[in-house]
């Protein structure tokens, strides 16, 4: 969860995403990037032990806490929760549903915008500009390349390499995968906007900078050896079961 400025929304977002019954066990790593209000005492005053937090001394951007993040933490899977209320933590047993299923092991959150869901026609507009871009580039099939909601095997983003700090990240990431010829599996959440007034970060510079980076990525050759294989779904442990003895070259343990 990367987070700055939100100690207005903080600590619910904190309350819904513990409160969440997921199907394994989960750590929630929030990055305070900078922020000059009272986050980083409301996290600090968090001590719920599946809460870690780490504290940027300046804000670097929403790609660089994400980043931040996956370099700490310790399970299988990864998704990204923002903080600002306009995803739904209780969508993410959904999202790990395909992969207990043994269906996937890279899964999209796809946000519809119907009804009062979106607050501005041109961000819609826009979101769909660099979706469709990328399919066109890719020639893939998918329907939110901006969803915040992206859920795949940890390893597996650390070895994307993302250096976006920005913004950019949703379309590196997505950028990467495709050029792997890994399609995420999409599941439809909810979703609801916040205004400009309520804080509201992203612009139509973060469109173009979006696009801007689909286009390197699809110029940019695929190296023979990644060192990270396709990746394969499996079920993580479900909550509260005994960790079996192991082998030392291995482990079945997992969270998300």
């Amino acid at each position: 969860m990367p987070v700055y400025n939100e100690e207005v929304r903080l600590g619910e977002a904190l309350k819904q995403s513990l409160s969440v019954e997921y199907p394994c066990d989960v750590e929630l790593v929030v990055v305070n990037d900078g922020s000059q209000d009272q986050t980083a005492e409301i996290l600090d005053a968090c001590d719920d032990p599946r809460v870690r937090a780490v504290h940027h001394p300046k804000n670097l951007g929403k790609g660089a806490a994400i980043r931040t993040a996956v370099s700490s933490a310790d399970g299988d899977y990864m998704v990204i929760l923002d903080a600002d209320l306009e995803y739904d933590p209780k969508d993410i047993p959904r999202l790990l549903q395909p992969v207990l299923d043994g269906k996937a092991a890279v899964v999209y959150g796809n946000r519809t915008f119907g009804g009062h869901a979106a607050y501005s026609f041109w961000y819609v507009m826009g979101n769909k500009g660099v979706t469709l871009a990328a399919n066109v580039m890719f020639n893939s099939y998918i329907g939110d390349l901006e969803t915040c909601y992206k859920l795949m095997p940890l390893e597996l983003y650390r070895s994307l390499n993302v250096k976006a700090r920005g913004f950019g990240m949703e379309a590196e990431v997505t950028g990467k995968l495709l050029r792997r010829k890994i399609r995420p599996y999409e599941i439809p959440i909810s979703y609801t906007a916040r205004t400009r007034e309520e804080g509201k970060k992203i612009t139509w510079k973060d469109g173009v900078e979006a696009l801007w980076i689909l286009f390197r990525e699809r110029l940019r050759p695929i190296k023979a050896a990644s060192g990270v294989p396709f990746p394969r779904a499996h079920s993580p442990r479900p909550t509260g079961e005994q960790q079996q003895p192991q082998k030392a070259e291995s482990s079945d343990r997992s969270r998300a």
